[in-house]
């Protein structure tokens, strides 16, 4: 242990870079770090380094993570994807390679940087192969819900990885919360960015890969802010890695706010059709939205809309509904139905036979005659 280190939490709060307490009125409105004593300091770096550290048991929950995350995506299961985010270990090495870019010590950071990588790397490889193995024809559900990242993703990273260093840093909770890193789930978008390898699939990959990116860097921005609050770095030390890890995340804010804009026009253009469908468009009052996808790659974006109808769909009502729409919502769209019709189809049944009612007297068989 750096002993400089340490005296910088032992002396008086002018050297340690710690604001002092302001005299008189004042002092109830100001506002400055808490005092972390050198004990404190060393168990909690001694505890990253631990948790940071190439070990069997880290390997062992990485690659069993990840087995159960890309079998989950293949399966489309929500639960099976939630049991892989509490096995997975991949946030215990980001905090420590937080603290250490926080406070300067480089041994912490390569080692969080290490664990990171080889952890990142038996997760792309074990799902590639997976993927390549079961061949899945078409994507499910839990794959493409990771492949859009947006603002709101980035805001679970921050809470999620503030929530971790906190309970990191008081033990009385440290137990409770086990089960933080569900919220950022780490190792679902490493293992989609391998099944998109495994495909050739790169705008799955790339949308995977800027998840992933998003989590990570969102987690370990937290975690310096906890940290640096909570009084373990010295402020003027902290500022270049708290500089470096911000830059990154604004560098983030641009794919993630575009993606956060498509996401709220897609909403607005869903109610938009749904309101046309359902209550202000007469020709279209037979007609039941099954459900709708956007294709935001062509140019004017296309939305397929499967429904339900008693009659055909003419491509006049098509053009009137799209003229409707793009008044609401104020942009150019291909609008392409796909069209169920509503048939109800039944097997055919023998009428029974009715007797003759005015017929004088019953015919019977000979052998029934009496």
């Amino acid at each position: 242990m750096d002993m400089n280190r340490i005296r910088r939490f032992t002396g008086s709060s002018s050297e340690n870079g710690l604001v002092p307490s302001p005299q008189g009125w004042l002092q109830p409105f100001r506002w400055r770090l808490p005092l972390v004593s050198a004990e404190e300091y060393a168990e909690l770096v001694l505890e990253l380094m631990r948790e940071s550290r190439l070990s069997l048991n880290y390997l062992m929950l990485v690659l069993g993570s990840c087995v159960i995350a890309t079998l989950g995506l293949l399966a489309n299961s929500p639960a099976v994807i939630i049991g892989a985010m509490i096995v997975a270990p991949l946030m215990l090495p980001i905090r420590g390679m937080a603290m250490g870019a926080l406070d300067g010590n480089v041994v912490l950071f390569r080692t969080g940087i290490l664990s990171l990588t080889v952890g990142t790397g038996i997760g792309l490889g074990v799902s590639f192969l997976l993927g390549r193995w079961v061949g899945l024809p078409n994507w499910g559900s839990e794959i493409l819900a990771r492949t859009q990242p947006n603002l709101l993703d980035l805001g679970v990273a921050l809470a999620a990885g503030g929530i971790g260093a906190f309970a990191r840093v008081r033990k009385e909770i440290a137990d409770s919360l086990a089960g933080v890193a569900i919220a950022v789930a780490l190792m679902p978008p490493v293992c989609v960015i391998g099944l998109g390898l495994a495909r050739g699939d790169w705008e799955i990959s790339l949308g995977a890969a800027l998840l992933y990116s998003t989590n990570l860097l969102g987690i370990a921005l937290a975690c310096m802010l906890t940290f640096l609050v909570m009084g373990y770095a010295p402020l003027h030390k902290a500022r270049s890695g708290l500089a470096w890890v911000f830059g990154l995340v604004m560098l983030l804010l641009v794919p993630l706010a575009t993606s956060m804009t498509q996401l709220l026009y897609q909403s607005r253009l869903e109610l938009a059709l749904r309101t046309a469908l359902l209550n202000r468009t007469i020709t279209f009052q037979r007609v039941t939205l099954l459900r709708s996808e956007f294709n935001w790659v062509a140019d004017p974006p296309e939305v397929v809309l499967s429904v339900r109808a008693d009659e055909p769909v003419t491509p006049r009502q098509v053009a009137l509904l799209e003229e409707f729409v793009e008044a609401e919502v104020g942009r150019p769209f291909t609008l392409i139905f796909q069209v169920v019709q509503d048939q109800e189809v039944r097997r055919e049944t023998l009428a029974p036979e009715e007797p003759e009612v005015n017929s004088p007297e019953t015919t019977f068989p000979p052998d029934q005659r009496e």
